[in-house]
This record gives structure tokens, sequence and C-alpha cells, in this order.
């Protein structure tokens, strides 16, 4: 590690480690891509081919393990962690020294070549700070590094952090193109981009390609893209574990459980959200990853490093925030941590407002303490992010 690298991610780092260490903290990317002029019914990123994923999991140092697939969502268990590839939308959630940043430039080339897509809708890269940093492959060291690289692709990034720097803490980098000052000053005179005509009528109307309109309809164009069709966007809730009962993790070893199947029996993953189609995998001689996917298009998946020093388990899954408070009891339930991170983003609105007093007026009993909670607005979601720990800790 780079003794003169101010980054509070670098220096949070623990050392005291035996020589075998596993980071099970995941870089999560979530791509959704569009077409410039609008016309995607042909579109399809699952058109990319099986050798071309291949050669892209190359670029992050992982590979595929085996895959899942119905009509609305393809399904891959990876080496390190999993994969999901929609019409429209991929992602890409890798533990270890993975680099998946890496690949980001290579994966917009084989949608353009493959999918029919040639823009890209939305951005979101996120990550729990690591437990050894100084381990990781640039650019993955610090979060500085990568949004420095997400910067040089994308020029209307935002990076945030979230929870305390010196302790826990989550980062995201997302889109977030800023609104001209016209639509500003409309929207807070009066909340409305019109003044009684509709958005499209008002913007066509002078037809100077140098009016004020002109730059306003421009941003609408590209800026609010999502917002339109949040409908057809899903809910996504995460939480990230730590401090897990020794006991317990023993079932993700192959000293305890001889097949993947039966490590998500015994511990109850299979119960967590009924009706997946579950694909499963356990490592020799410990750690477990899982893939459930819904016909509807839901998945949740589920990563699991036991040892001890450096235990960890995450949860994620696109189901309905109606489903959170049941989904995030049965998560601890099945896994006992003594501390964890929640995260939910939610379509702007009414529905993220529902999320985040889903989250907020969720009492978790006795054993838990919120030692945090912070609510952000962002371009086409609302973000929750609250930390827990067993009380007294």
């Amino acid at each position: 590690m780079d003794p003169t690298n101010t980054n509070i991610d670098s220096n949070i780092s623990s050392s005291n480690e035996g020589s075998h260490f596993f980071e099970g903290v995941e870089k999560l990317l979530e791509v959704w891509f569009s077409k410039k002029d609008k016309k995607t019914r042909n579109c399809d990123l699952r058109k990319i081919p099986r050798a071309e994923l291949d050669a892209l999991l190359e670029i992050v140092k992982c590979t595929i393990i085996s895959e899942r697939k119905n009509d609305i969502i393809d399904s891959y268990v990876l080496s390190e962690s999993s994969m999901f590839i929609t019409k429209n939308r991929f992602i890409l959630k890798t533990c270890g020294t993975t680099t998946p940043l890496k690949c980001l430039s290579h994966l917009i080339g084989l949608v353009e070549t493959y999918s029919g897509y040639n823009d890209i809708e939305d951005l979101y890269y996120s990550r729990k700070n690591y437990k050894r940093p100084e381990l990781q492959r640039m650019p993955h060291r610090s979060f500085n590094e990568e949004a420095a690289l997400l910067d040089e692709l994308f020029p209307d990034g935002a990076a945030y952090c979230f929870g305390s720097v010196n302790r826990d803490c989550w980062y995201l980098y997302t889109l977030n193109p800023v609104l001209p000052a016209e639509v500003l000053r409309r929207v807070s005179s009066g909340g409305s981009l019109s003044d009684g005509q509709s958005d499209t009528e008002s913007i066509e109307s002078d037809g100077s390609e140098n009016s004020d309109d002109s730059g306003i309809a421009a941003w609408l164009e590209s800026g609010t893209r999502g917002l339109t069709e949040c409908q057809d966007r899903d809910h996504t809730i995460e939480i990230l574990m730590t401090n897990l009962d020794p006991e317990l993790m023993k079932i993700f070893t192959k000293e305890c459980s001889k097949t993947a199947a039966e490590a998500t029996e015994k511990s109850g993953i299979d119960r967590i959200i009924p009706g997946c189609v579950i694909d499963d995998y356990l490592f020799d001689p410990c750690g477990y990853s899982m893939n459930g996917i819904l016909k509807t298009g839901e998945y949740m998946t589920i990563h699991i490093t036991p040892e001890k020093e450096f235990s960890y388990v995450s949860f994620e899954s696109n189901i309905s925030h109606d489903c959170y408070r049941a989904v995030i009891q049965r998560v601890l339930d099945t896994f006992r941590p003594g501390k964890f991170v929640v995260t939910a983003f939610a379509c702007k609105g009414l529905d993220g407002d529902k999320t985040h007093k889903e989250i907020t007026t969720y009492t978790l009993g006795e054993d838990y303490l919120r030692r945090d909670l912070q609510y952000c607005q962002l371009k086409n979601y609302d973000l929750t992010y609250a930390l827990y720990s067993k009380f007294p800790s």
C-alpha cells in the first residue's frame, strides 16, 4: 500500500489476519442501456454470445460456473459472485481482487456490436469499504481511483460516500446530469416546465436551435429518460453483513455440507424468497454462492465468505418494497449478523417515500441498534442507507 495515499478507504485496512485472506466485499456494477433514437424493440443485451461474455470476464479475472435462464433474465454464478443480464440491464457483482471497472469499455463495445443499443441510460457502481484494500488490483485500491476512471468515461458522473468514512461506509458512483438554470428556475417558481402546456409543446414551439427551450429539450431527452420509464424499473435492496456466527458459517464448508443444495437447505436460504429457481455452488474447502430467479424477472443473490476472521455475507434482490420487512427479517434470522448495512433504491416519488419509511420505521427488536441512517435523492431513484449492529457493540 502506498503510504502517501490519504484516502480513508486505504487507511482502514487490517493486517493481523494470517497468511490466508479473502475479500468478501463485492464491487457491484449495474448499467442500463438504451438507444439514442429510442427505437429499442429489437434490442436485447442477451444477444451477446457466450464466448464474448467469457472473454469479457477474463478482463475482470473471474469465470462462469453455471447459468440459469428464463424469458426475462439470464443468471450466471461466477467464480467470484454473480452476473445478471436482461433485455436492457447488465449487472456484474464480483468479490475478491476482481477488476470489473476494467471491462466497462469492452462491455460498451460488445453492446453496440451485438445488442442494438448505442447509449447508456444509467449506471451505478457501488461497494462497501474493504477490509484489506491494499490487496486490491488497480483501479480498485481506493474509491478515489475508481471514481477517477469512471469520470474519464462519464463527464456527468457523481461520487458519494454514505456512513462513517473512518469506520463502516458504502460508496456509490452514478450518473447525475446537471439541470440547466432555466429548468431549475421554472421548477422552483411553480413546478412546471411549460406554463400550462405539455413539455413537448413548450419545447418545440420556438424551433430555434439557439432558444433556451432547445437546451431544456436536450436535457429532458438525456437527463430524464429514466424518470418517464420508472414504472418499468425495479427496486433494489442490499443487505451487507459482517461479524457472522462461526457455528452458523460452518454450514458453508465442505466439512459440514457435502453439496451446495445441502447448505442451501440447512441454512434456510431456500425459504428467504419462496418460488425462486435456485442455482447454488459450494466452494472447496469453503465459501458459497447462489442466484435465484423468478419467472417475473425478480432475482436474489447471496454470497458467503465464512472464515471467522473475515466473515462476510451479502444479499441482494429486486423484489418489491412491499416485501422488505418480511425479507429483511428472514435474512437476519438466517445469518444472524453482528453488524449489517442496508441499502435500498426505489423509483423517485411515492415509491421512494414508501421504501424509506419501510426501512426507517422497521423495528428489528432489542437485538439491533441503528447506528446510521441517510436518505439521498438521485436522478432516477431515491436511496436509503442504514447501518445496524447488535446491542451493545
